[in-house]
């Protein structure tokens, strides 16, 4: 399989005020074309920092990262990506959403119908394309993110959290749903969750990151057929080592706050 995403060596420095903070320390990893992605971690480590990175919305501080070779430094036409917050804009209607992209690619508006249209029997909403999204369930939100998404033909497709705004027998299904898309189109996923279970789900490999500054802790591999069975021996093995690895993180992020809550109480027992 082609090497298609690589991230190289990235860091991610954030400057909100006088003392800087380090949000993502150097990642690596690669991602082959056509695979399932998910990167999980400690909340505040980075993850969707990361994703934006990936995306060409935020720039590393140090690091590269490559798609098919080139450096990406700004959005990429063929890296589409699905917002948790679903991100569509309420004066313009279902298919008109889903529209936005190609209109940015200059593509004709007769075109624009048949391609949004077409999207948007993919993820279910036939029949929907002349709504708002006020007058939409937060499911029904995400499909229309997920049809915007791939009505743009991207080669990869970024997810934030996409499924953590809406309640969880939504959420199955839309996993379901993307998962059918995904064995379908070929496309590449990278998904960011903080649900473990969601992750081993979906994905080919796990990229596990540290408590902040997030670094790569941990990459596991997914060799489980699909679809995917959470009482199967192996899901139950891969859950129980996630879990392990993430409550390490939780731990040794507590043990932090306190030594760094002893050393202030020190601190200010001296000035007295």
């Amino acid at each position: 399989m082609n090497r298609q995403m690589e991230v190289l060596s990235v860091t991610k420095h954030f400057h909100p005020t006088k003392a800087s903070f380090l949000a993502i320390k150097d990642v690596t990893f690669h991602v082959n074309e056509g695979q399932f992605i998910c990167i999980v971690g400690p909340s505040g480590c980075g993850k969707s920092t990361l994703l934006k990175m990936i995306a060409g919305l935020e720039k590393p501080s140090s690091g590269e990262i490559r798609f098919e070779g080139n450096p990406v430094t700004s959005p990429h036409h063929k890296i589409s990506m699905v917002f948790q917050s679903f991100a569509l804009f309420p004066w313009r209607t279902v298919i008109e959403n889903v529209e936005y992209g190609l209109e940015l690619k200059k593509l004709h508006k007769k075109d624009r119908g048949k391609v949004a249209r077409e999207c948007l029997e993919i993820v279910g909403l036939s029949g929907y394309e002349k709504m708002y999204p006020k007058q939409l369930s937060g499911g029904m939100k995400q499909r229309v993110g997920i049809a915007r998404a791939l009505a743009v033909d991207p080669e990869v497709i970024l997810m934030d959290e996409a499924f953590s705004a809406v309640d969880e027998f939504t959420a199955e299904t839309l996993r379901e749903e993307v998962s059918e898309i995904h064995m379908e189109t070929k496309k590449t996923f990278i998904l960011v969750t903080h649900n473990v279970a969601e992750a081993i789900e979906l994905s080919d490999k796990i990229i596990v990151l540290s408590a902040r500054p997030g670094s790569v802790k941990d990459i596991i591999d997914v060799e489980l057929n699909r679809p995917r069975d959470k009482n199967h021996s192996g899901f139950i093995h891969i859950h129980k080592r996630l879990f392990s690895l993430l409550k390490e993180e939780l731990e040794s992020t507590i043990v932090r706050h306190k030594i760094k809550e002893i050393h202030e109480f020190h601190r200010l027992h001296n000035i007295e």
